[in-house]
């Protein structure tokens, strides 16, 4: 069994991603400069949007972050959101989900230009990922394929079982690994017998928001498993939705929670606005 270290991975990532900075700041004067809309008091999104802001300084990122209350309007963020597309220093724009319920979501994310979508969220990128086309792809999604590249993993052909249908993992996750030539099974909250489908598979990927959703009954020897869940169990412990003790010995190479996947989604979220920015027409 090894150990799938997204830690190290984005940190050599972030060092590359700093290197590319200093070098288009010389050459175009162009420093990369990510938004972030921030509603509400969620603690966990507050957290999420730290972790991002310390990164983009890391890396040499212009950032700022628009921290609105859970009682504002939609015409609020949309106007914001307009202000951000049409500011020629902003490269990146990223709303922090999940928004207040009278927020209508999908409305928040279109408005925002396709060339600034570093989420990845929007129609127009999802519907050029759907094509096999050149786009800004879901960062979550996107560092499990970089993971897969950098351990060499060979995805053609390959049974894969993606379990849950999120538009930000699951969807995203299984057009990315149909347009690397794998067989993939897609898994949800109303799927039947989930063990029949995940114990056929030769790589699972989970992000389902259940703790130790996936249990070594469920997955054969030698499988590769990718766990993008993160649960704070009462306690104060961190688990992914894979039983980690019991199914990594089973495993030829799992990521671990934390230290796995999420540190790659941050990385990735970089990446993309970079190459936002190497776009940008100079003003």
């Amino acid at each position: 069994m090894q150990l799938i270290d997204g830690k190290a991975l984005a940190n050599k990532i972030h060092t590359q991603i700093a290197s590319k900075v200093s070098k288009l700041k010389e050459e175009k004067n162009i420093i990369p400069g990510l938004a972030v809309v921030l509603v509400g008091d969620n603690p966990a999104s507050h957290a999420y949007v730290k972790m991002k802001a310390k990164a983009c300084k890391e890396v040499g990122f212009y950032s700022i972050v628009h921290e609105m209350p859970s009682t504002i309007t939609q015409e609020e963020i949309l106007a914001t959101i307009n202000m951000m597309n049409q500011n020629p220093h902003i490269d990146g724009i990223l709303v922090q989900l999940p928004l207040p319920k009278h927020i209508d979501t999908n409305q928040i994310l279109e408005v925002i230009n396709p060339r600034k979508d570093v989420d990845g969220f929007h129609p127009y990128n999802v519907g050029r990922l759907v094509s096999g086309l050149d786009s800004f792809v879901a960062c979550t999604p996107l560092g499990v394929m970089k993971m897969f590249e950098e351990y060499n993993i060979d995805l053609k052909g390959k049974d894969v079982c993606v379990v849950g249908a999120s538009n930000i993992v699951g969807k995203p996750m299984a057009n990315l690994l149909i347009n690397a030539n794998a067989t993939v099974t897609v898994t949800h909250i109303f799927t039947k017998d989930l063990a029949s489908h995940t114990r056929k598979a030769d790589i699972v990927i989970v992000g389902t928001g259940v703790p130790k959703l996936i249990k070594k009954d469920m997955v054969k020897d030698g499988a590769i498993v990718i766990d993008i869940g993160i649960n704070k169990l009462e306690d104060g412990s961190i688990v992914g939705d894979v039983d980690f003790a019991e199914v990594a010995p089973l495993c030829s190479y799992i990521t671990p929670v934390p230290g796995g996947v999420g540190p790659m989604t941050i990385a990735m979220l970089l990446s993309n606005t970079l190459d936002a920015a190497a776009q940008r027409e100079i003003v």
